[in-house]
């Protein structure tokens, strides 16, 4: 049966979104753990800031055992969140506020207290015996292949109810879904048109890669152990010794997103947003973001590293208009799975310039930019005492990877109040007290805080049609400046960052030989002199012909 296409205003092209983890945001009820009603109570804070969608982490029912990324249940809140009510009020409130709401789906695998994973267990011949990845073991009783978990160790889990291993790229306890069964496809689809019917005007679509593994089952490729040339694969996680060629990004998995898409479609100024993790997250971002017909955008891992020079942010983006077409990006500098970028770009101390600056890189770059919250406030990465740790990748990992603890604690609101305003009690985890002084209420009243800057950053770029919407093009690559030009219809600009401590001159191109800066209040540190940008240490420029 053919789905009748719906008109979509494509308020996400371009749309700041912004990143919610609830265990973390706002605590209502004094249990120590963020929650749905929370979240509805600051919605205001995030319509103010100039945000135009929210993306809300997981809070469906789950045992927690991966917080909320295995789920058990797609189709209801956790009690620990609060009720359909809450969530069905959430979407009300930001609707009124002019606010779209995305959520998480983790449709890759689920909780293994799922009810359809406790049927496919029970025997090889139930009616979801083949709902996962299921396969014999080797004659000499190991797995099937060489495959690994991401949060250590192998992919296969031996289960003595089937007397065969089971999938898993991520917790023991989150088996992969099949989706070489038909069956499996459509009921995904079911579950995500439920939040659909709930007014949610799209989703994050956590793995999206991870889909389809290869039906036979070969092994992966040897990558061979990091030299530490290249920041993107870890000595502490083997996973990244392997070139992931069987066990995600299968073709197979275009055709499934074309069918997500169809539903999506069917409802009226949807989008969706892929997560995308690969051994080619460019390319891949593009494949599933071309032709209109798959994703409307994705994200990769490549701004979410510790580089940040000007050569390495050019040859980047260079890739990404070489490859993308058509297709969409979405930018993030942090979120809820990486170290904050305060300390990951600008180290124990990072200089408050270094902070606009990125956020300025951020907010101009072709796509839809993604800021992660605490961000706005210059969150450093909190250090969490091994006896505080939640998070199980960094208790397996430890202590050379400490996990994701430090960027998931709760959200300051109030630098003076209990646990800096997110609740009352004991929280779930510590509140950080490099982040009290930070606070949002300090920053509010503080003209020249990062806050501050953000909200005239984000307001306005709203004005900035070239910044929406506009092609990019990069200019010569240069040891400290990066500098690209955004141009639409109705307007040209250039974007030039400082990428550096130290002070530089940059002279200008033909083109914008007699340019003027247009706003001081969306990036600063630079001026122009007959034909020649000086930049500060960190400084920018927004200039127009």
């Amino acid at each position: 049966m053919s789905i009748s296409k719906a008109p979509n205003n494509e308020w996400w092209r371009g749309g700041v979104l912004y990143q919610i983890y609830p265990r973390s945001y706002q605590d209502s009820n004094g249990d120590g753990i963020g929650d749905l009603p929370g979240i509805t109570q600051r919605l205001d804070y995030i319509a103010q800031l100039g945000a135009d969608g929210i993306w809300l982490s997981p809070f469906f029912k789950s045992p927690m055992k991966d917080f909320g990324y295995d789920v058990s249940d797609y189709r209801d809140v956790d009690p620990m969140f609060g009720t359909l009510d809450d969530f069905k009020a959430l979407v009300e409130r930001a609707h009124a506020l002019g606010l779209r709401v995305m959520i998480d789906q983790v449709l890759s695998h689920t909780s293994d207290q799922h009810p359809w994973f406790a049927e496919s267990r029970t025997s090889k011949d139930n009616p979801k015996a083949d709902w996962y990845v299921w396969a014999e073991a080797n004659e000499d009783g190991g797995p099937p292949n060489n495959w690994l978990s991401i949060f250590g160790g192998s992919a296969w889990q031996w289960d003595t109810r089937r007397m065969q291993y089971y999938m898993h790229n991520f917790l023991v306890s989150q088996p992969d879904l099949n989706f070489h069964n038909p069956d499996v496809q459509q009921a995904l689809l079911d579950d995500v048109r439920f939040w659909l019917d709930l007014g949610v005007d799209g989703y994050r679509l956590d793995t999206a890669n991870f889909y389809f593994h290869s039906k036979s089952l070969e092994s992966n490729p040897p990558r061979g152990r990091p030299t530490g040339e290249d920041p993107a694969v870890s000595a502490a996680n083997p996973y990244g010794w392997q070139w992931h060629k069987f066990d995600k990004s299968q073709p197979e998995n275009l055709a499934f997103l074309q069918r997500l898409r169809a539903l999506l479609d069917s409802y009226p100024n949807t989008s969706m947003v892929g997560e995308i993790g690969d051994d080619d997250g460019i390319g891949r971002m593009a494949e599933y973001t071309r032709g209109g017909d798959k994703l409307h955008m994705a994200y990769c891992f490549d701004l979410l590293g510790t580089q940040h020079t000007a050569p390495y942010l050019h040859q980047l983006f260079a890739r990404f208009l070489n490859v993308v077409g058509d297709g969409w990006p979405c930018w993030a500098l942090s979120n809820h799975d990486v170290t904050r970028v305060a300390t990951r770009w600008g180290g124990a101390t990072p200089d408050p310039r270094l902070l606009q600056l990125a956020a300025a890189l951020q907010m101009s770059v072709r796509g839809t930019p993604c800021l992660y919250q605490g961000d706005e406030l210059g969150l450093p990465e909190a250090d969490i005492a091994f006896e505080d740790l939640q998070d199980p990748y960094g208790i397996t990992m430890w202590p050379e990877f400490k996990g994701r603890d430090g960027c998931r604690t709760p959200m300051v609101w109030d630098a003076s109040a209990e646990n800096g305003g997110f609740g009352s009690g004991r929280t779930w985890l510590p509140v950080a007290s490099t982040h009290k002084p930070l606070a949002v209420n300090k920053q509010q009243v503080t003209e020249g805080s990062l806050l501050k800057f953000y909200q005239h950053l984000l307001h306005w770029r709203r004005e900035q049609n070239a910044l929406i919407k506009g092609d990019m093009h990069l200019l010569p690559a240069h040891p400290q400046v990066l500098a690209f030009v955004r141009e639409s219809a109705e307007q040209k600009l250039l974007c030039a960052f400082n990428f550096s401590d130290e002070p530089v001159q940059w002279e200008l191109c033909n083109e914008f030989a007699q340019a003027h800066p247009v706003s001081e209040s969306a990036v600063s540190g630079a001026v122009i002199k007959q034909g020649v940008v000086h930049f500060e240490p960190w400084g920018g420029i927004f200039a127009a012909p």
